[in-house]
């Protein structure tokens, strides 16, 4: 659903009103698709999908495979890039996967055309198109890694051209044998729940992979969580079963208190800053015997120009955005709370990516964290255990309310698909990252942005 106060959402839909908005040259953003809920097991159930590559490889059969179990209506399972056209002529299409994990020379680029081509004239709003390839750096040969990487270019470009149907376009690079993870990514970035995904690339490593989905019996900690973005994400991980601690400050206690009653969880009032703040943590988790997942979510701005920004204002982000999640993390570690296969997951930005002029303090702290969750995934304290980002762009919050009409309106517009994102579709992507089957995903940035113009 679009933002309550984001009327070009509805006037570019209207009978009447969408030729005026288009006349006057103004962006028509289209509706996103979403969905609530827990995760289905088969989460692309009466989706329509198209499936392709350049031949048969483990991937293409891997990816079949678990399409299937989605429950998707596969049109079509093409086993090779030559012309086709997915489906037939006529029927309307949800998701295309094509497998380019087989490609070897330039020419055989042409596949992507070929492949993608003949179905977007179908492709429905809110329609999915995903890309698989071989990551670059794990190619022999310079033609091959040319290639692959060529898709990146690709699939940058295909997502801003659908961006503007409210279609995302993405890309999995695959590492050797990471195939028998591809259930978990697919059911994200082939279905609603990536509404505001698109443009993105992410890495796949090989990993096992758990039974089952869901975190049922699992305990997730979001902190910052009485409201925003760390409000939906307690939400969202309670909606998969867990018993999730909802950590917030203590001016924050009544909200925190009635969101834990609601999701049947358990409010912390806790200034993560302060020097015993990781003690009392580990002192709230040791009655459940560990901790599954981790949502380093709090965060404050303290916005000024640098020449301005005073050394308080400076230390304060760097406190709540940084140096808190450094030490939360030490004393879990030191407590040995985090249990195999535990998710972690912090909140880094756009603007750490891309910087914001006024915001040296704050894409600092956002930075930091995305080489952060890079190493500590070498070292994490527990077997199975990943350790990923998520970067948020222009979401749609109270924060970004107060900010000045133009400003907004310039935030909102300056992506893909021309509007802000929904603090739902961080806590999708941030469940995503905590579900089991996401184990291949390991030291990953995730933006969720809707394809950006600004930053990589």
């Amino acid at each position: 659903m679009p933002a309550p106060n984001d009327r070009l959402i509805t006037l570019a839909a209207g009978r009447w009103s969408g030729p005026v908005i288009r006349a006057l040259g103004l962006p028509s953003p289209k509706a996103l698709p979403r969905e609530t809920g827990p995760l289905r097991a088969e989460a692309l159930a009466g989706r329509q999908s198209a499936l392709g590559g350049t031949g048969v490889t483990p991937t293409l059969q891997a990816a079949e495979t678990a399409l299937r179990s989605l429950g998707v209506d596969l049109l079509d399972a093409a086993r090779s890039s030559g012309p086709n056209d997915p489906g037939g002529p006529s029927s309307p299409l949800d998701v295309a996967v094509f497998d380019a994990t087989g490609l070897a020379t330039v020419a055989a680029l042409d596949g992507l055309r070929r492949f993608f081509a003949p179905g977007l004239g179908r492709l429905r709003p809110g329609g999915r198109l995903l890309l698989l390839a071989r990551a670059p750096d794990t190619l022999a040969e310079p033609e091959a890694a040319a290639a692959a990487q060529a898709c990146e270019g690709f699939m940058r470009s295909l997502a801003k051209e659908v961006g503007r149907r409210g279609a995302t376009a993405n890309l999995l690079w695959l590492d050797p044998g990471a195939e028998a993870g591809l259930a978990a990514p697919l059911a994200f970035f082939g279905g609603p729940r990536s509404a505001y995904v698109s443009g993105r690339t992410l890495r796949l490593a090989a990993a096992p992979i758990p039974a089952g989905h869901g975190l049922g019996g699992r305990t997730a900690v979001v902190t910052g969580a009485a409201r925003g973005l760390g409000a939906a994400t307690a939400e969202r991980l309670a909606a998969e079963g867990a018993r999730v601690l909802c950590v917030d400050v203590p001016a924050a206690g009544e909200p925190l208190e009635a969101l834990a009653r609601r999701l049947g969880g358990q409010a912390l009032a806790l200034d993560i800053t302060a020097a015993d703040a990781g003690a009392r943590l580990v002192t709230a988790l040791q009655a459940t015997g560990g901790v599954d997942v981790v949502v380093h979510n709090a965060g404050i701005t303290r916005d000024r120009t640098l020449a301005r920004m005073s050394e308080a204002e400076w230390g304060a982000v760097l406190a709540v955005n940084l140096r808190a999640v450094l030490g939360l993390d030490a004393a879990l570690d030191a407590a040995g709370l985090w249990r195999p296969g535990a998710r972690e997951v912090c909140l880094s930005s756009i603007s750490g990516i891309a910087g914001n002029g006024g915001q040296t303090n704050y894409a600092a702290s956002k930075a930091a964290l995305l080489g952060y969750v890079a190493t500590r995934t070498r070292q994490a304290p527990a077997p199975g255990m990943t350790v990923n980002a998520v970067a948020p762009g222009f979401i749609e919050t109270e924060m970004t309310a107060r900010i000045p009409w133009g400003i907004r309106e310039a935030g909102r517009r300056m992506n893909a698909l021309s509007q802000g994102g929904q603090p739902q579709d961080v806590a999708e992507a941030i469940a995503f990252l905590a579900q089991p089957g996401a184990a291949g995903v390991n030291g990953q940035g995730l933006r969720v942005c809707g394809q950006a113009l600004l930053g990589a």
